[in-house]
């Protein structure tokens, strides 16, 4: 596993290297000092997990480097590691769809969890927040993502209509639904499409009207 390193502090990066270098299946871990350099070297290297701080000064600011990265390296998992414990901090990770979230003073052993969890396309999020107030900020999110029509899509999707039933309820073609459900999928981080289902009727789009 290919691991990039991104931080503006030499000691920050340093030390992280020396936790990753205890884990065995971590085979190379790049340094980037800052968004441009971490832009590169993802493209050049193409890691499999991105260790992101979101305070670099100068040039690009954490979110954008994710954004760019996630646009050029779609493959590579996000984890901000990062002093940032507020809120906004954490609901703007969800709006980027970065996949973990860990402090900077959290244990060794908790990076290598994070580290894990993200590779199998699950999300890692460690924060002051509960997992109840956690579950609440993802979910207005994920819905504040999707555009009106796309949640429209989502009900008739949730209610069990084929890509033709939908076309017709909503006066679009089938190529159009297919694009909004494909839509739909990379922004919720969903990969099949009765996942798509199982969403929709988990968030009450059943009863949105």
């Amino acid at each position: 596993m290919k691991i990039l390193i991104v931080d503006d502090h030499l000691l920050i990066r340093k030390g992280v290297r020396l936790l990753l270098e205890r884990i065995p299946y971590i085979t190379e871990v790049y340094e980037a000092d800052s968004g441009t350099a971490a832009m590169m070297l993802a493209q050049k290297y193409i890691p499999d997990v991105i260790l992101l701080d979101l305070s670099m000064p100068g040039g690009l600011d954490g979110f954008t480097t994710a954004r760019n990265i996630q646009a050029t390296v779609p493959s590579a998992k996000i984890i901000v590691l990062t002093m940032h414990d507020e809120e906004a901090y954490i609901k703007k990770a969800l709006q980027h769809n970065i996949a973990g979230y860990l402090l900077k003073n959290s244990e060794g052993n908790e990076l290598a969890d994070a580290i894990e969890t993200v590779s199998r396309g699950e999300r890692y999020y460690r924060t002051p927040l509960s997992a109840e107030q956690l579950e609440k900020l993802k979910g207005n999110n994920e819905h504040s993502v999707l555009t009106p029509r796309e949640r429209e899509v989502l009900r008739l999707v949730a209610l069990g209509y084929s890509n033709i039933q939908i076309g017709e309820q909503l006066s679009i073609s089938t190529k159009t639904v297919e694009r909004h459900k494909s839509n739909m999928m990379n922004k919720l981080a969903l990969k099949e499409p009765h996942e798509l289902i199982q969403y929709g009727i988990k968030n009450d789009y059943l009863s949105l009207s």
